[in-house]
């Protein structure tokens, strides 16, 4: 079957009016209800499972588990125009939904379903308001959406508006402010809340024992509506009263994530995208067994550029950060580890490497939820002591969510050793709302203090920042990529960073000298600096590299060295705007160094898909050649 061929017909959904202010369904609206919710629940598992196909996850669960509100919502739209008719979600993970009602009214053609999360396919990870035909708003970070729902119900002051939500997005600072402005300006927004009791790393009835959707709704003095969220007549009962209660209301949907689904019904992996063998079962279940060739036709794209200067193996180094502390405790009795060193989790641990942590050693780790805020505070505070030491871990992206806190662990002179993974733009399926750009941000204090951000080049150098710098005192920042990464390699072909290596903070490494001007990289840009720059040499360009880990310090010695030569480009994957090329300039000027400079950086809104976004940004080797010949002229 060809993935451009949509085998499900979505006029098969039958369109329904129903009036809110009839809690009870008859048998007629009942049966229609629940053959639009099957039939968009086959819809959902049938396109996001290419999302699994070709390798670029996609996330099923939430957005099939949604179904019934979304089904009731549009029903209520068709009753009347009391009420915005936009499906707002907290949730960006269930991007499904938008783009599957973007399809409905006829915004984006059924078949281009099925290029779902294909790079510039237009369809990324969290929907995108202007990128996507038919998406009506941007959802990205969660927590980030009821408190711009309240806003367009005080633009709309005589309409109803509702938002989804999740007890993911229910444990962000964010909704508990939204709450109370919402109570207090009596507005009538509605928030539905899918109380599945699954996110990324576990179940929130462990994580947070005591942590209720529905009593903290209603100490915030929302009124709420519990309901069995698969239960069709009980959901609608809620939903009516949500809808006709004067104020802000919430229905908190208790549900099993993915409910029906084969192998994935419940779990965790449920968060993600439903694998291909578990959708062929599915469909296979509902009479659909002539649409699984479809995932037969889909393959992940390889990046085809074959690069010179490292391995082709690859490392991950987001999870390397978590083996490089567990080498640092294993040097520690269980008792000093405990005594010294506490690893506070954000729902996070199987991506940014604390897993690991919480394998080996469980002693000093705590599993908390999507709280980034006060999880960083609380690793400061147990590091408010000389001798003892918080171990904090997010995305990068998130990093913009922590600079108050930052800064008052920094007045407090806490030491924190942060890992924001998911730094810069390569292999950021999730698309613009996850990239992790302005990094430099944690550097933001006043000069008398300083902070250190390292962005290792390879898991041989994470290793060696993580093992140095572990006990140090103050703030340290390590970030690392979403994408795996290659070993750096001398011109002799050995690892650059093994062996002898000795990291040293605040000095930069010098990978190759060079005559004609210097490229200064870091992370996951200086392999393909590396190759640029190989590149050029063979073609009789002498040119230099440095390797900047330590992003805001000033080595004195290397920035003497390389302002001296004819040029000095930077080359890098965080914002333009703000990244390390917005300060190297001044850096040289300051010394009186005026090279012909020149900075690459990210510089635009994300095209999907994997490697993708590197060359989308232009920072693939060949553009940095370009730029390296244009320099040198």
């Amino acid at each position: 079957m060809s993935p451009d061929t949509f085998a499900i017909d979505l006029k098969q959904f039958k369109k329904l009016a129903l009036d809110p202010t009839k809690p009870k369904l008859s048998a007629e609206e009942k049966a229609t209800l629940q053959a639009n919710i099957q039939l968009l629940r086959d819809v959902i598992v049938y396109f996001t499972a290419t999302g699994a196909a070709r390798g670029v996850s996609g996330h099923t669960g939430g957005a099939y588990d949604t179904v019934p509100e979304v089904c009731m919502l549009l029903a209520i739209f068709e009753h009347s125009d009391k009420f915005v008719p936009i499906i707002f979600d907290e949730a960006g993970h269930r991007v499904a939904t938008q783009y599957l009602l973007a399809a409905m009214e006829g915004s984006l053609p059924a078949e281009h379903l099925l290029h779902y999360r294909q790079a510039h396919a237009k369809l990324p990870g969290h929907p995108e308001l202007g990128l996507t035909p038919g998406v009506k708003f941007s959802s990205g970070r969660l927590g980030h959406m009821w408190s711009l729902v309240n806003g367009v119900a005080l633009a709309n002051r005589g309409k109803t508006v509702f938002c989804l939500g999740s007890d993911g997005s229910q444990q962000e600072g964010n909704d508990a402010e939204a709450a109370r402005i919402a109570v207090a300006q009596k507005l009538n927004v509605k928030i539905i809340v899918d109380d599945n009791d699954v996110t990324i790393s576990g179940h929130p009835s462990q994580y947070l024992p005591g942590f209720s959707v529905a009593k903290t709704l209603t100490g915030h003095g929302l009124k709420v509506f519990p309901v069995q969220g698969e239960d069709i007549d009980s959901l609608w009962g809620a939903i009516s009263g949500a809808v006709t209660h004067d104020g802000p209301a919430a229905v908190v949907s208790k549900r099993v994530m993915a409910i029906g689904i084969p192998d994935i019904e419940g779990s965790i992996d449920a968060h993600d995208v439903i694998p291909v063998k578990s959708a062929k079962k599915y469909l296979a279940a509902r009479g659909y067994s002539n649409l699984a060739g479809v995932y037969d036709d889909i393959k992940p794209v390889p990046n085809p550029y074959l690069f010179i200067g490292s391995t082709k193996e690859l490392g991950a180094n987001r999870v390397v950060f978590g083996e490089a502390v567990s080498m640092v405790l294993d040097t520690l009795s269980k008792e000093e580890a405990v005594a010294k060193v506490l690893v506070i989790d954000s729902d996070l641990e199987g991506s940014t490497g604390l897993k690991g942590i919480h394998q080996k050693h469980p002693e000093v780790f705590i599993s908390s939820g999507i709280m980034e805020r006060s999880n960083f505070s609380a690793a400061a505070g147990f590091g408010f002591a000389p001798d003892k030491f918080g171990v904090f871990s997010t995305f990068s992206a998130f990093l913009e969510m922590v600079i108050s806190e930052i800064t008052m662990a920094r007045l407090n002179n806490c030491n924190v050793l942060s890992h924001f993974s998911h730094a810069g733009v390569d292999e950021m399926a999730d698309n613009t709302c996850h990239f992790g750009v302005n990094n430099m941000f944690a550097d933001n204090g006043l000069s008398d203090v300083q902070s250190f951000l390292y962005f290792p080049a390879d898991a041989a150098q994470m290793i060696a920042i993580v093992k140095t710098v572990f006990f140090n005192r103050g703030l340290r920042f390590v970030f690392s990529t979403r994408s795996k990464v290659p070993w750096i390699l001398k011109e002799d072909g050995t690892r650059f960073f093994e062996g002898d290596y000795k990291f040293v903070p605040g000095k930069d490494d010098v990978i190759v000298e060079g005559k004609a001007g210097y490229v200064v990289s870091f992370g996951e840009m200086l392999y393909r600096s590396w190759d640029a720059v190989l590149r050029c040499r063979e073609r009789g360009l002498d040119v230099g590299l440095i390797n900047k880990a330590c992003l805001n310090v000033v080595d004195e010695q290397s920035i003497m060295k390389i302002g001296q030569s004819p040029f000095v480009l930077v080359v890098e994957s965080l914002n333009q705007k703000t990244g390390l090329g917005s300060k190297f300039g001044t850096w040289l000027l300051e010394r009186q160094l005026t090279p012909r400079y020149g900075y690459m950086g990210s510089t635009k809104e994300g095209c999907g898909g994997l490697w993708e976004q590197i060359p989308y940004q232009g920072l693939d080797p060949q553009s940095i050649i370009l730029k390296i010949k244009q320099l040198s002229q």
